[in-house]
Protein backbone atom coordinates (compact mmCIF):
# COMPACT_ATOMS: atom_id res chain seq x y z
CA UNK A 1 0.00 0.00 0.00
CA UNK A 2 1.27 3.62 -0.99
CA UNK A 3 2.01 5.76 2.01
CA UNK A 4 3.84 9.09 2.53
CA UNK A 5 4.63 11.59 5.30
CA UNK A 6 1.69 13.32 5.87
CA UNK A 7 3.20 16.73 6.84
CA UNK A 8 4.89 16.51 3.78
CA UNK A 9 2.29 17.14 1.88
CA UNK A 10 1.33 20.66 -0.32
CA UNK A 11 -1.21 22.56 -0.74
CA UNK A 12 -3.18 20.49 -3.87
CA UNK A 13 -2.90 22.67 -7.50
CA UNK A 14 -5.95 23.99 -9.16
CA UNK A 15 -7.44 22.52 -11.99
CA UNK A 16 -6.67 26.17 -13.95
CA UNK A 17 -3.33 25.92 -12.44
CA UNK A 18 -2.78 22.03 -13.95
CA UNK A 19 -4.67 23.33 -17.31
CA UNK A 20 -2.33 26.01 -17.46
CA UNK A 21 0.89 23.83 -17.13
CA UNK A 22 -0.67 21.36 -19.77
CA UNK A 23 -1.32 24.28 -22.20
CA UNK A 24 2.55 25.60 -21.53
CA UNK A 25 4.27 22.54 -22.21
CA UNK A 26 1.47 21.01 -24.49
CA UNK A 27 1.38 17.64 -22.77
CA UNK A 28 -2.22 16.24 -21.65
CA UNK A 29 -1.21 14.97 -18.04
CA UNK A 30 -2.59 11.10 -17.36
CA UNK A 31 -5.70 11.63 -15.19
CA UNK A 32 -4.41 9.17 -12.64
CA UNK A 33 -1.29 11.51 -12.14
CA UNK A 34 -3.46 14.42 -12.42
CA UNK A 35 -5.46 12.75 -8.65
CA UNK A 36 -2.03 11.69 -7.50
CA UNK A 37 -1.32 15.42 -7.59
CA UNK A 38 -4.28 16.93 -5.94
CA UNK A 39 -3.94 14.39 -2.71
CA UNK A 40 -0.36 13.99 -2.41
CA UNK A 41 1.32 17.25 -3.89
CA UNK A 42 4.96 17.39 -3.41
CA UNK A 43 4.48 14.01 -0.70
CA UNK A 44 7.42 12.43 0.18
CA UNK A 45 7.43 8.64 0.30
CA UNK A 46 7.39 6.12 3.12
CA UNK A 47 6.24 3.58 0.46
CA UNK A 48 9.88 4.98 -1.57
CA UNK A 49 12.38 2.16 -3.07
CA UNK A 50 11.35 0.50 -7.09
CA UNK A 51 13.64 -1.94 -8.58
CA UNK A 52 14.62 -2.38 -11.86
CA UNK A 53 16.54 -4.96 -13.94
CA UNK A 54 19.93 -3.54 -13.25
CA UNK A 55 19.09 -1.29 -9.74
CA UNK A 56 17.27 -0.61 -6.76
CA UNK A 57 16.17 3.21 -6.57
CA UNK A 58 14.84 5.35 -3.63
CA UNK A 59 12.57 8.19 -4.41
CA UNK A 60 13.63 11.33 -2.13
CA UNK A 61 10.53 13.08 -2.95
CA UNK A 62 7.03 13.73 -5.61
CA UNK A 63 7.65 17.08 -7.32
CA UNK A 64 5.29 19.70 -6.66
CA UNK A 65 3.06 22.09 -8.85
CA UNK A 66 2.42 25.43 -6.82
CA UNK A 67 0.59 28.12 -8.04
CA UNK A 68 3.11 31.88 -7.76
CA UNK A 69 1.10 32.63 -4.24
CA UNK A 70 1.06 29.10 -2.69
CA UNK A 71 5.23 28.72 -3.62
CA UNK A 72 5.19 32.23 -1.65
CA UNK A 73 3.83 31.28 1.57
CA UNK A 74 6.35 28.45 1.96
CA UNK A 75 9.05 29.60 3.06
CA UNK A 76 10.41 27.62 5.57
CA UNK A 77 9.56 24.42 3.82
CA UNK A 78 11.52 21.81 1.45
CA UNK A 79 10.17 21.57 -1.72
CA UNK A 80 10.64 20.98 -5.39
CA UNK A 81 8.54 22.32 -8.30
CA UNK A 82 7.88 20.53 -11.47
CA UNK A 83 8.64 24.29 -13.58
CA UNK A 84 11.87 24.49 -11.83
CA UNK A 85 13.04 20.97 -12.48
CA UNK A 86 12.12 21.63 -16.27
CA UNK A 87 13.39 24.96 -16.77
CA UNK A 88 16.59 23.91 -15.10
CA UNK A 89 17.35 20.72 -17.14
CA UNK A 90 15.11 21.97 -20.69
CA UNK A 91 17.42 21.01 -23.39
CA UNK A 92 18.85 17.69 -21.81
CA UNK A 93 15.04 16.05 -21.35
CA UNK A 94 14.35 16.24 -24.79
CA UNK A 95 15.55 14.32 -27.98
CA UNK A 96 14.21 16.76 -30.87
CA UNK A 97 15.37 20.45 -30.88
CA UNK A 98 12.53 21.86 -32.62
CA UNK A 99 10.12 20.31 -30.44
CA UNK A 100 7.29 22.14 -28.84
CA UNK A 101 6.69 21.43 -25.25
CA UNK A 102 8.30 19.12 -23.57
CA UNK A 103 7.84 15.33 -24.62
CA UNK A 104 9.34 13.45 -20.83
CA UNK A 105 8.11 15.72 -17.46
CA UNK A 106 9.83 15.02 -14.09
CA UNK A 107 7.73 14.24 -11.36
CA UNK A 108 10.05 12.43 -8.69
CA UNK A 109 13.66 13.03 -7.17
CA UNK A 110 15.28 10.25 -6.61
CA UNK A 111 18.44 10.14 -4.29
CA UNK A 112 21.66 11.19 -6.35
CA UNK A 113 20.06 13.58 -8.72
CA UNK A 114 18.57 11.40 -11.18
CA UNK A 115 14.46 11.78 -11.57
CA UNK A 116 11.15 10.02 -12.29
CA UNK A 117 9.63 10.85 -15.31
CA UNK A 118 6.31 10.76 -17.33
CA UNK A 119 7.67 10.11 -21.01
CA UNK A 120 5.18 10.77 -23.47
CA UNK A 121 7.76 10.05 -26.63
CA UNK A 122 5.66 7.32 -27.40
CA UNK A 123 2.02 8.38 -26.67
CA UNK A 124 0.71 11.86 -26.01
CA UNK A 125 -2.27 9.94 -23.81
CA UNK A 126 -0.70 7.12 -21.87
CA UNK A 127 3.21 7.94 -21.05
CA UNK A 128 5.19 5.73 -19.84
CA UNK A 129 7.39 6.38 -16.50
CA UNK A 130 11.19 6.25 -17.12
CA UNK A 131 14.48 7.09 -15.04
CA UNK A 132 16.12 9.54 -16.57
CA UNK A 133 19.60 9.94 -15.59
CA UNK A 134 21.22 13.25 -15.23
CA UNK A 135 24.95 11.99 -15.85
CA UNK A 136 24.66 10.66 -18.78
CA UNK A 137 22.07 12.77 -20.21
CA UNK A 138 23.38 15.30 -22.66
CA UNK A 139 21.72 18.33 -24.78
CA UNK A 140 19.22 17.17 -26.67
CA UNK A 141 20.18 13.30 -25.99
CA UNK A 142 17.93 11.97 -22.83
CA UNK A 143 19.51 9.01 -21.05
CA UNK A 144 16.55 6.85 -19.80
CA UNK A 145 15.62 3.57 -18.51
CA UNK A 146 11.63 2.65 -19.08
CA UNK A 147 10.28 1.16 -15.52
CA UNK A 148 7.10 1.39 -16.02
CA UNK A 149 3.74 1.03 -18.70
CA UNK A 150 1.94 3.72 -16.62
CA UNK A 151 1.68 6.33 -13.47
CA UNK A 152 -0.53 3.67 -11.62
CA UNK A 153 1.28 0.36 -12.24
CA UNK A 154 4.63 2.55 -11.37
CA UNK A 155 3.08 3.49 -8.14
CA UNK A 156 1.32 -0.08 -7.41
CA UNK A 157 5.34 -1.64 -7.62
CA UNK A 158 6.89 0.85 -5.16
CA UNK A 159 7.63 -0.60 -1.69
CA UNK A 160 9.39 -0.47 1.16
Amino acid sequence: MFEVKQDSILVPPSDELIEKFERFYRVALPSDYVEFLKKYNGAVPITNVFSTEKNEYLIERFLCLLSNEDRDNLENISWSEIRVVLTDLDARLIDDEDLLGMNIIPIASLFAGDFICLDFRESEKNPSICVWFHEESDEFSPVVERISSNFTDFLNNLHK
